[in-house]
């Protein structure tokens, strides 16, 4: 049963301050606060409109922070039935159902089968264990730059890993803006603007 939780909260937006359910299961393991409160910096007022693509979603807590701020719709994938009921309780709680699609399954196959995600330039998330991109690293590779190759001109890419992960393995290995956030490392990638 999920609780909620007295640390995982929506950081900025029109949902500021709203606590997210969250069942202290470790598999789940929340972005920490400080590295959302960068990346959401980072990437700024871009994330308006844009539709929020969360993979791996756990809670829920980025591609509901993406809404908070402005982006007009989220699709948020998760594997675990149980957490993807975390999920649906979170919608529910900030009463964006509306604009939130939740797939329940695993994301590698849910990419393969290349859903459609409309014309609207995406702000993908991508916030798996850790340990995928070590045991997992063709498959992660492959799942990003599948994503990169459809993506409209406009979109962004978030990437969360560990120092474990070399960015210079994707697509358009320069065009990355790799922070660091011990343990954490994110890499923001903006696909090129038409024109």
């Amino acid at each position: 049963m999920s609780r909620i939780s007295q640390n995982l909260r929506i950081i900025g937006g029109r949902f500021r301050g709203r606590k997210l359910h969250y069942n202290g299961d470790p598999r789940v393991r929340p972005m920490k606060d400080r590295v959302r409160e960068a990346i959401f910096n980072l990437i700024g007022p871009d994330v308006r409109e844009k539709h929020a693509v969360d993979l791996f979603s756990g809670t829920g807590a980025l591609g509901l922070e993406a809404l908070s701020r402005g982006a007009g719709r989220a699709t948020l994938v998760e594997q675990h039935f149980p957490t993807a009921e975390i999920i649906r309780q979170n919608v529910a709680t900030l009463g964006v159902n509306e604009f939130t699609e939740i797939v329940t399954g695993d994301v590698f196959l849910w990419v393969k089968r290349r859903p459609e995600l409309g014309p609207t330039p995406w702000v993908v998330f991508c916030s798996p264990p850790y340990d995928f991109y070590v045991h997992r690293t063709d498959e992660m590779l492959e799942l990003i730059g599948g994503l990169m190759q459809p993506a409209p001109a406009g979109s962004m890419f978030v990437v969360e890993s560990d120092a474990r992960f070399d960015f210079s393995l994707l697509p358009d290995a320069k065009a990355w803006d790799v922070r660091s956030y011990p343990p954490a490392r994110v890499g923001i990638y903006r696909t090129p603007s038409k024109g």
